[in-house]
């Protein structure tokens, strides 16, 4: 399995994946193709140029990217973007992961400002710059070619900053709202450390954080901020082959996990309840609680954690601290993972996210994540329909077997 690991010790923005992307590899004039076969309004030539160029920062180098264009001052709603991006000349994969943070970024800004994702106008996040970010670093991620995403915590910075809405702290509130659920670094220097186009891009990316996963490193790549700290403003990549596996053969990847376990009889709903979230956040992979009958006929549960062995001393703890368990098992499992990638289907509700997984046969099978779907089907019938989640799931099913029989 080839993976790569985001270190987000400096934050992101889209310009740093850009130029890390870059810096491990990806050609940059791939990516300027891809940028210039997007349909421009009025089918305008690309107004964007990629500026690749190699700097140090506080005496590491690395490449940074700056978007040239000329001064615009339009204000882009989804759908504008979207007719960009599915009129171009980019792949499905690359069309597919571009508009999932948009539509992400979109999701974010219409709950801060309390309106739909059709009335959304993007203000930063819609310009010519951020675009050429998005679509950037969709196309780059494409290239990269890599199975699975891991990150560090993402340091945010600290202090004020001002944007089209005024005067704000940092994180802005949509970069608050697009980092729920993924943990932060403590590292809170004054400065907008991470944009809502890093966040988004992180957030989409990733299906995992914590430290860095085992692996064979093939490289390694750091992409430029444009400002100066006291530190260094990189955002490192690195790629390379997960441990235990056998990659390229199409074959369910092999790895291993811990399995932490514990029964409690003991704790309220309430603090297991918490603790169930706690652990999801803190990177484990999966969580379930099973009924159990204890000593004195006491109701109970099994508290069952499937961790990455690098995190399983960190939710061993969460345990411990927030449910009254006196004792955890512990199992290191091997198990067999299906090569999977996060997709994007139109349905007549709206974009829903999901996962596609490769089957040994070669097939494919289309999941809905439950959260888009329930966003999807909260703003149908915001907007006075009558739509169930389950409505939204199976349309999001049929959307993505009749593209395949599409081609």
């Amino acid at each position: 399995m080839r993976i790569a690991y985001l270190d987000c010790g400096s934050g992101i923005s889209g310009d740093m994946t850009l130029g890390a992307l870059i810096d491990c590899g990806v050609d940059a004039a791939a990516i300027q193709a891809g940028l210039d076969s997007l349909a421009w309004p009025d089918g305008a030539q690309a107004p964007c140029r990629l500026r690749v160029e190699e700097v140090k920062k506080r005496g590491f180098r690395a490449t940074q990217v700056t978007v040239e264009h000329p001064p615009e001052h339009a204000h882009r709603h989804l759908h504008h973007i979207a007719a960009m991006i599915e009129g171009s000349g980019l792949t499905e994969k690359q069309q597919s992961l571009a508009l999932e943070i948009f539509a992400r970024i979109a999701r974010a800004e219409a709950k801060v400002h309390g309106t739909t994702l059709e009335k959304v106008h993007f203000h930063e996040v819609g310009a010519l710059d951020s675009i050429a970010d998005i679509v950037g670093a969709a196309i780059g991620w494409d290239l990269l070619g890599v199975d699975r995403v891991v990150a560090s915590p993402v340091a945010v910075g600290s202090g004020h900053i001002h944007i089209a809405h005024g005067r704000c702290s940092v994180p802005a509130p949509a970069t608050t709202e697009l980092l729920t659920d993924v943990p932060l670094s403590d590292f809170a220097p004054e400065g907008e450390l991470t944009t809502p186009t890093g966040a988004a891009i992180v957030s989409t990316l990733a299906d995992s954080y914590g430290p860095m996963p085992a692996m064979r490193i093939s490289s390694i790549g750091y992409g430029a901020g444009q400002k100066d700290f006291d530190h260094a403003n990189l955002v490192r990549l690195v790629v390379g082959e997960a441990a235990n596996t056998s990659p390229g053969d199409g074959s369910p990847a092999s790895d291993s996990i811990t399995l932490l376990e514990t029964n409690l009889d003991d704790s309220p709903g309430e603090a297991i309840g918490d603790c169930v979230d706690r652990l999801r956040r803190a990177g484990a992979l999966d969580v379930s609680l099973t009924p159990l009958q204890m000593k004195k006929d006491r109701p109970g549960v099994l508290l069952a954690v499937q961790s990455p062995p690098d995190l399983a001393d960190d939710l061993e703890s969460l345990i411990f601290r927030h449910t009254t368990a006196l004792g955890i098992r512990r199992q290191v499992l091997a198990r067999r993972v299906l090569p999977r990638r996060k997709a994007l289907v139109s349905t007549g509700f709206g974009e829903v996210a999901g996962v596609v997984a490769t089957l040994p046969s070669g097939a494919e099978r289309f999941t809905p994540e439950h959260d888009s779907c329930r966003e999807v089907a909260d703003a149908a019938c915001a907007a006075g329909g009558d739509v169930t989640l389950r409505d939204v799931y199976m349309a999001a099913v049929s959307a993505y077997a009749e593209r395949g029989e599409q081609g």
